[in-house]
Parts: structure tokens; sequence; C-alpha cells
């Protein structure tokens, strides 16, 4: 009778360990899997940005909202109005590694010749 509690106890323990590193390893994998992120900057808060951000495939539809952003001065530089391009990770609502894209001149604001 005593040793089936220890094998019992023994398997329940094992199943423990299997299921723990079950958990981390989802969990790692979800952030590993990144999208580039395409937005225009509507808000510049101490909370993050807020974006009108372009659909990214297999992560998001299109949508305004407020994220945070992994390096605050960030917050510092960005701009509204400003188009971004942001890396965003599976299972995170960080923007990382936020750029500020080159504004495009119309037409109306080339120089004449």
């Amino acid at each position: 009778m005593n040793i089936r509690r220890r094998i019992l106890a023994g398997a329940l323990a094992l199943g423990c360990l299997l299921a723990v590193n079950s958990f981390a390893q989802d969990k790692t994998k979800g952030k590993t899997k990144s999208y580039t992120f395409h937005g225009k900057v509507e808000a510049v808060t101490d909370k993050g940005l807020t974006v009108n951000g372009e659909k990214v495939e297999g992560w998001m539809d299109a949508m305004t909202m407020t994220y945070k952003v992994d390096k605050p001065d960030v917050l510092k530089k960005v701009k509204v109005g400003d188009q971004i391009m942001a890396t965003v990770y599976e299972g995170d609502m960080t923007l990382h590694n936020v750029m500020a894209m080159p504004q495009e001149k119309s037409d109306k604001q080339k120089p004449r010749k």
C-alpha cells in the first residue's frame, strides 16, 4: 500500500511539472511570432500612443486604440499625425521598436521649377 502512494505521489508531481512546463512554453511561443505594425498616431499621452492601425494579417484587424510602448522616450519623439512602423508580438499589445516614417510629399508640396 505504501508503494502505491509513493508511485501515485510521484506521478502526480510529474504531471504538475509537465503542465507548468507546457504553460511556460506556450507563453514563450506566443511572444516569438512577430508582425510589422503600421499606423497613424492620433494621440500621445504618458500611457502610450493612440494609433489608427492598419490591419496586421494574422494578428489584428484595422482599428484605433491606445498601445503601450517598449521605450518611454518614444513618447517624446513621436507626434500626432506621424505615420509609424513598429514590431508587435502575438499575445502582447505593446509596440516595440517604434519608428516614425518619413512624410511623403504630395504634388502640392513639391517645389516648383
